[in-house]
């Protein structure tokens, strides 16, 4: 039960009962207070002080009330922030449980946002925004180009629980100069990034032809895109490598969510809405994408994506992704 403090005008009135001789317990029924509450302030009285001199007491004792606020030694300060530049959020550093933190999650989250230990918000991945459940997506629509992603829960009954489903959209530069396509397997929640370097339905096509070529056959189930013009040219990737298809609703992208959520978390680790990737070096994607890959994640149970990735695939098959 949460206690209410006495306010002055209650206090003032306590004053006026004992000096008027009622006894504590009658007062406290009047005021629906505790008899102890009251007791406590006869009491002080009693004693031949003030109940001014009470007020001041009572002010001081209450601002020492209230949980103190949580300390961290110095190497949790420097691990914590070493693992935020890393990308990883409050949320994964504790869950991970790699070293012992003398806080909880959501304290540690509010270490962030009050600035303690000079933690920043701004180093964490959504840097505390977010788009509201159910947004729908009001840009520039086009019309569906292939099968709905509806379709898919018949074809894949078990498509929840099945591996080789990917979510597949592209990430442009500034001014819409280049693009890079990712994807994104849902169990294992493995990034894949292509450096297409162009927007167009050629130059997706041709890379992920290319990395199509490099997989086992049917290694890779379906693959759910958005709607822009670069996925035109589905139909080639799906006959050639007989890969299921899916398109997502128009303005829907919350159907694609993991994409989604990717892309931003990809924004903030570099490749930014300021730079050109029409020559952006490869180099530099494949560094984002081991990045990203390497980052523990609550929804596996506090593993990274690739340690997911490799108890879904042998050897052989991992060391053709990267």
């Amino acid at each position: 039960m949460t206690y209410k403090h006495l306010t002055t005008r209650e206090l003032t009135l306590i004053a006026d009962f004992w000096n008027q001789g009622t006894k504590a317990y009658q007062a406290a029924k009047l005021l629906k207070r505790s008899q102890e509450t009251v007791y406590r302030v006869y009491r002080f009285l009693d004693s031949g002080k003030t109940i001014e001199q009470y007020l001041q007491a009572y002010q001081r004792n209450k601002r020492r009330c209230g949980r103190r606020k949580a300390q961290l030694s110095k190497a949790e300060i420097s691990y914590i922030n070493e693992q935020s530049k890393a990308g990883w959020t409050p949320d994964t550093i504790i869950g991970r449980a790699e070293q012992t933190i003398s806080c909880s999650m959501r304290t540690l989250y509010r270490m962030f946002a009050r600035g303690q230990y000079n933690f920043s918000v701004q180093q964490l991945p959504m840097k505390g925004k977010r788009h509201p459940n159910g947004y729908i997506e009001h840009r520039g629509k086009a019309g569906r180009l292939g099968r709905s992603i509806y379709q898919r829960y018949r074809d894949f009954p078990h498509y929840q629980h099945e591996f080789g489903h990917f979510e597949a959209d592209t990430v442009q530069g500034k001014a819409h100069h280049g693009a890079v396509m990712t994807l994104v397997e849902r169990q294992s929640k493995v990034m894949i990034i292509l450096n297409v370097h162009n927007k167009t339905d050629e130059a997706v096509n041709y890379h992920l032809d290319k990395w199509l070529s490099k997989m086992p056959r049917h290694l890779v189930k379906s693959i759910t895109f958005d709607n822009g013009k670069e996925f035109a040219g589905w139909r080639d990737i799906a006959n050639k490598h007989d890969i299921h298809t899916y398109f997502a609703e128009v303005g829907a992208p919350n159907q694609r969510g993991l994409n989604e959520n990717n892309n931003g978390i990809l924004r903030r680790d570099g490749l930014s809405k300021q730079l050109d990737f029409r020559h952006l070096p490869d180099a530099l994607v494949t560094q984002l994408m081991h990045r990203r890959n390497n980052i523990p994640r609550k929804s596996l149970n506090y593993r990274t994506p690739l340690e997911v990735f490799l108890s879904c695939v042998t050897d052989e098959q991992l060391s053709t992704f990267f």
